[in-house]
């Protein structure tokens, strides 16, 4: 089955990120459990450009990877009818991953995102970021779920 659309504030609901921090603004193209595309309209206001780079801002790769692994991170919490003020999802691994092109301000990524493998809370993705057709990032990456966070609970001892 899939769904159209989660915009932006439906995303909110499943992940704890926000703004700057946030690299998925909707989510299409949704079959629950398997897969999803993420989109993220870069702007040359986004507060990594102020120095990365000054004279060719480029978005940095790790960021990329993050936006891709959001994006899995949103299918698995819709998928599974959680929310971020209950169960989170933590990076575990970031593999093969590849950069091709560089991202620059004005591009809109599109980063369709598969589920590759999952074992209990793992979940296994592997995503790909294009701007239009050109394929500029790919990796593999999963991340586990922790059911039942307390939201007001101290972060500093997570493991992300």
């Amino acid at each position: 089955m899939t769904e159209l659309t989660l915009d932006v504030a439906q995303i909110k609901k499943l992940l704890p990120h926000r703004p700057p921090m946030l690299f998925v603004e909707r989510l299409t193209d949704i079959v629950k459990m398997e897969s999803a595309t993420g989109w993220k309209a870069v702007s040359i206001n986004e507060p990594f450009f102020q120095g990365h780079f000054p004279d060719y801002a480029v978005m940095p790769g790790v960021l990329i990877v993050e936006a891709m692994a959001q994006t899995a991170g949103a299918v698995v919490m819709h998928s599974l009818g959680l929310q971020r003020d209950k169960d989170i999802v933590y990076f575990m691994t970031i593999e093969k991953a590849r950069f091709r092109k560089p991202v620059l301000p004005g591009d809109t990524l599109r980063m369709p995102v598969k589920a590759l493998r999952q074992r209990g809370p793992v979940w296994r993705f592997g995503g790909q970021a294009y701007v239009g057709d050109a394929l500029c990032a790919e990796a593999e990456f999963s991340a586990t779920i922790h059911a039942g966070v307390d939201a007001s609970h101290d972060s500093s001892d997570s493991p992300d």
